[in-house]
């Protein structure tokens, strides 16, 4: 007779599909976290995140004269999306304005430059691999569960939008 051996599923206990959007005092707790530690370019791409419900991808290559006009920040953006090819317009609210205002004259970024541009020299920019670390980071620092939340995708800012 011969036994039969049951293999566990590769996903037993584990969250899979969509991750659930952050909620409203989620949000809040992240931002209180970043002001609170002056993490300005953290603060600045959290809030960009939010306004602008762009992918990870799409986030980190955005260039400064994307949001801004001369030395004046924009309250509305376009961006073209890498995924579709097609212009994504946005509203920066004031606390973001303020946000990206404090990091550019922090970093002295200028127009054709990235405005989260990566400390290793062969990339231009933050990778989308860094950028869902850093967010791994804002989530475990707020006390949420990590792998509860993924990198915020468009899905994860709508809920936020409103906050």
């Amino acid at each position: 007779m011969e036994t039969i051996h049951k293999r566990e599923a590769w996903n037993k206990g584990k969250l899979v599909g969509q991750k659930p959007p952050l909620k409203p005092k989620d949000i809040w707790a992240i931002r209180i976290y970043l002001q609170n530690a002056h993490a300005i370019r953290d603060l600045a791409m959290f809030n960009l995140a939010l306004d602008s419900k762009l992918r990870g991808c799409d986030l980190v290559s955005l260039r400064v004269r994307d949001v801004t006009h001369g030395n004046q920040m924009l309250s509305r953006a376009m961006v073209i999306q890498k995924k579709t090819q097609r212009p994504v317009q946005f509203e920066l609210t004031a606390p973001t304005r303020t946000a990206v205002a404090a990091w550019l004259e922090k970093s002295h970024l200028r127009g054709e430059q990235y405005l989260f541009p990566s400390r290793i020299g062969r990339s231009p920019h933050v990778s989308t691999r860094q950028y869902a670390r850093i967010v791994h980071h804002w989530v475990a620092a707020a006390g949420l569960d990590t792998s509860a939340y993924a990198i915020l995708r468009r899905s994860h800012c709508l809920t936020a939008r409103a906050v």
